[in-house]
């Protein structure tokens, strides 16, 4: 014969949050360890964290403090806010949240600490539940906890962050020196994307700086847009008659790209010496050589824009 498992209201088997489930958490550590997988012991009740006092602090396995904060009902924000500030106060490396029910959002936000800080965050659910006259039992559920995934997820995404934060810092200290030189870009505000650029007259064609990771370029980008692609292939084809004229305004070589089987099209001149992951203190070189390039760029390509914009009208 098999049992049916009652749940059974955690207020009757727990009255008080402090004076019973804690007290008997404290004294049936096992019950924790063996649902989160962690080896915690010395549990202390109500130990200060400056002008609060936390559930239980335990230590792990290397004798680092762990805090755990008990909520009998729905989580909210107030316990979440706790949590946090109770792992500072103390300098814990791992928290425990112990609730009754457990809402999305705080969901959310644990796997969200876990992904961005150094810490662990741990979310339970605690549930009472009888088998026909049994004693009541305790079930714990981990709702979310750290992962190698999720620490992995948390360090892309930080990555990805400081590469925004570089990208938009390179791009606002060129836009400000290329302002004293040309004004292709002045009224261009810098942005966290791995390029920045500008009209050059005609729709559809722009004036392009690009960087990544390991170099940079400046380019005139011609994408009249969707269903443009023949359009782009015949303005790309009516500059490259003049190459020689161009390349001899521009001073140096410069790579052309019809790039059959894609929309676009680009006449670029490429870097490959430095970018914005350089060291910023490097920039400078870096930039007034992007910024010279683009004056070349420009100023070559400036009478077949102006040729081109008669042609089609």
């Amino acid at each position: 014969m098999i049992g049916k498992i009652n749940r059974r209201p955690l207020r009757e088997v727990w009255k008080h949050e402090a004076r019973d489930f804690t007290k008997w958490l404290e004294e049936n550590f096992d019950v924790l360890n063996e649902a989160l997988d962690l080896e915690l012991v010395a549990a202390v009740r109500e130990q200060g964290a400056g002008s609060f006092s936390v559930d239980l602090v335990a230590e792990d396995a290397d004798g680092q403090p762990v805090i755990i904060e008990n909520q009998l009902e729905k989580s909210d924000h107030d316990h979440l806010g706790k949590l946090i500030t109770y792992l500072v106060a103390i300098g814990a490396k791992a928290a425990i949240w112990i609730v009754a029910d457990p809402r999305p959002e705080h969901s959310s936000a644990v796997t969200w600490l876990n992904q961005s800080t150094a810490a662990s965050f741990y979310l339970v659910k605690v549930e009472a539940i009888q088998i026909g006259d049994s004693p009541a039992a305790p079930l714990l559920t981990l709702i979310v906890g750290p992962s190698p995934e999720g620490r992995v997820v948390g360090g892309t995404k930080k990555e990805l962050e400081e590469r925004e934060t570089s990208r938009k810092e390179f791009w606002t200290s060129l836009l400000e020196r290329a302002k004293a030189r040309t004004k292709v870009h002045a009224a261009i505000s810098p942005g966290h994307l791995g390029w920045v650029s500008a009209g050059a007259g005609i729709s559809g064609l722009a004036y392009v700086y690009a960087t990544t990771q390991r170099d940079t370029r400046v380019e005139l980008y011609i994408d009249r847009g969707k269903g443009g692609e023949a359009e782009n292939k015949a303005i790309f084809d009516s500059l490259i008659q003049h190459r020689e004229e161009i390349e001899k305004v521009y001073g140096e070589s410069l790579t052309w790209e019809r790039l059959e089987g894609k929309r676009a099209c680009r006449i670029r001149k490429d870097f490959p010496d430095g970018s914005y992951r350089s060291d910023p203190q490097n920039w400078k070189p870096i930039q007034d050589r992007l910024i010279d390039s683009m004056i070349r760029l420009e100023k070559a390509l400036k009478p077949q824009i102006e040729r081109l914009k008669k042609e089609l009208g």
